[in-house]
């Protein structure tokens, strides 16, 4: 059985996400093949193999800091461990209250593969991938080449501009420029390059952090977007001094917060750092008593360039790429992001918390179209030397332009992401997704030339575990999933069935009480639909010619994993 360390958290803005992911994986590895052991990065930077119960947490927050070690002396904040100053003796108690300290020379000794559910800056850009090369531990994802372009917005754009192709308007803006020059003539600048309207974007940030649209001739609109790009935030003394108490601290915690605010550490007019939001309602209660100026904050972990887009009007995609046994991509179905008004932004608070988008499976166009969606995330994965698994986002033009764009080399791990929807209608469960990913990443490493005697004998290690629990997946005991015909018993089933795929002993059953067919045994393909409207209509549409293709190039892979065939309906009752 092989040991995978699942790294989580992290300094990055996206570290709930990234926790949400380690614990999709955690509770998904195949248990006859994997043993998973948590391990989550602080945001100083410390690794910690924590006690498993705390992956049953909401958010790193309820159980990291502790809250022996937060004080709430004005108001009661929910603060990452950043904002608090401890002694090299109070930080070791704080880590040894959830797990214990790893260092990098110690992984061999806990896990043989670690497995990168982490996102944004020193996870994605070939830091931590560095850091475990240096050590020999083969990882998730792609090498650090890939990362590193992975990471990097305008850079990106530039590649596949000069590669693949992409007629979109594009244009940077730098720190320096921005606090150089007229803010009315950079806007003028911006509008004739890009035109209105435009995306604002922070170039280093997954999660859509740090995007806002700017849709009108607004030039505070044009500054306000710019500031959220670079993780700054301006407060007036007229705004401080009319807040109550409540909306006091209100305005501070919404700073705190990794998704809407700034975060801290942060800079005060680029000079006094800031640990935690106390702290700071002092300074500006302090300042704005003495002198009558606005106050900057800048968080530590500042963007030192926006990169503006032209907004396209036209259908939105996310695509995930794979790889076949001798490396070649693969392209997975694409999901079409459906909004209710085209205007909108798929930000982050689109993403994760509104439901004022769906996920469609594939794009709703031509199957022309679709091909050539394919034909581009393929080239671009095989340009930007990512490895086992990519998701490359894009549009689609009313006039049938293909136009990519934030390639992510670490696709978010969610049990609801795009990268399981699409691998689902391969016939790769959750469960056997990440059996893929394990496999076929520690398949990379070997390409690179280091440790590749090493790295072979794990793989064929793995391979013949894979093999041996294909063998005798059929014998098992099968456990009966029954649901009904209701969104409520849907989402219970698909919990019960990814519990259950993930098990070492049991095999489950999965009966769909039809209202019309009856009983339908199903299986992978139809347990990551939205909802039982999308699940009837998988059963009864004819299965869309292009789904049947990513099926038929991926069998191979999919038959290793799985030891079954594409996916079907099974048998009406």
């Amino acid at each position: 059985m092989f040991k995978v360390g699942i790294f989580f958290g992290g300094p990055a803005r996206e570290r709930e996400i990234s926790f949400l992911g380690g614990k999709t994986t955690y509770t998904g590895l195949d248990r006859y093949l994997f043993e998973p052991i948590p391990i989550f990065i602080d945001g100083r930077g410390n690794f910690i193999l924590i006690d498993p119960t705390y992956m049953e947490s909401a958010s790193i927050r309820d159980f990291y800091p502790p809250q022996a070690f937060v004080s709430s002396d004005k108001y009661p904040f929910r603060v990452y461990e950043e904002s608090l100053s401890l002694s090299p003796d109070q930080e070791e108690a704080m880590i040894a209250s959830v797990g214990k300290r790893l260092l990098p020379h110690e992984f061999k000794a806990y896990f043989d593969f670690a497995f990168l559910a982490v996102h944004g800056p020193q996870l994605e850009d070939g830091a931590i991938q560095g850091l475990l090369e240096w050590y020999g531990i083969p990882y998730y994802g792609s090498g650090l080449m890939g990362s590193g372009i992975g990471i990097d917005k305008i850079a990106q754009n530039e590649l596949i501009q000069r590669t693949v192709g992409l007629p979109k308007r594009l244009f940077s803006l730098s720190k320096s420029e921005w606090d150089r020059f007229d803010k009315e003539v950079l806007f003028e600048q911006v509008k004739a390059q890009v035109g209105l309207p435009f995306v604002c974007k922070a170039p280093h940030q997954g999660s859509s952090i740090g995007v806002s649209f700017v849709k009108t001739d607004d030039i505070k609109a044009f500054e306000a977007g710019v500031l959220q790009s670079f993780f700054q935030k301006t407060i007036t003394p007229q705004e401080w001094v009319m807040l109550s108490y409540e909306e006091k601290g209100a305005l501070l915690q919404q700073i705190t917060n990794l998704d809407e605010g700034i975060a801290f550490p942060l800079f005060i007019n680029e000079e006094k750092l800031c640990k935690h939001p106390a702290e700071l309602w002092v300074e500006l209660d302090t300042r704005f008593a003495e002198q009558y100026e606005p106050v900057q904050l800048s968080s530590i972990h500042s963007e030192d360039a926006v990169l503006f887009e032209s907004f396209v009007k036209g259908q939105e995609f996310s695509c995930g790429v794979i790889q076949d046994f001798d490396g070649k991509p693969l392209a997975l179905p694409p999901s079409e992001v459906i909004k209710d008004d085209e205007d909108i932004v798929f930000d982050f608070k689109t993403k994760y918390l509104t439901s004022v988008v769906r996920k469609g499976i594939p794009i709703r166009t031509s199957l022309a179209n679709n091909e050539k969606v394919h034909a581009y995330v393929k080239e671009t994965f095989r340009l930007f030397a990512f490895g086992a698994c990519a998701r490359i986002d894009g549009f689609l033009s009313p006039e049938g332009e293909v136009l990519l764009h934030d390639p992510n080399t670490l696709p978010g791990m969610s049990p609801s992401s795009f990268i399981f929807k699409q691998m689902a209608e391969i016939g790769l469960n959750v469960t056997d997704s990440l059996t893929y990913f394990i496999r076929f990443s520690l398949r990379e490493r070997i390409r690179t030339g280091k440790f590749t005697g090493i790295y072979r004998k794990e793989l064929a290690k793995i391979d013949a575990l894979i093999k041996d629990r294909t063998a005798h997946l059929a014998s098992r005991p099968t456990k009966l999933i029954a649901f009904e015909a209701t969104d409520e018993s849907y989402e219970i089933a698909k919990k019960l069935y990814n519990v259950l795929t993930a098990s070492a002993e049991w095999r489950p059953l999965l009966v769909y009480k039809h209202p019309e067919l009856g009983e339908v045994v199903i299986n992978a393909a139809y347990m990551a639909k939205p909802g039982i409207a999308d699940l009837n209509a998988s059963l009864t549409e004819p299965l869309h010619p292009l789904i049947a293709a990513c099926r038929e190039n991926a069998l191979e892979v999919t038959r290793f994993i799985t030891g079954d065939s594409v996916p079907e309906v099974i048998a009406y009752q």
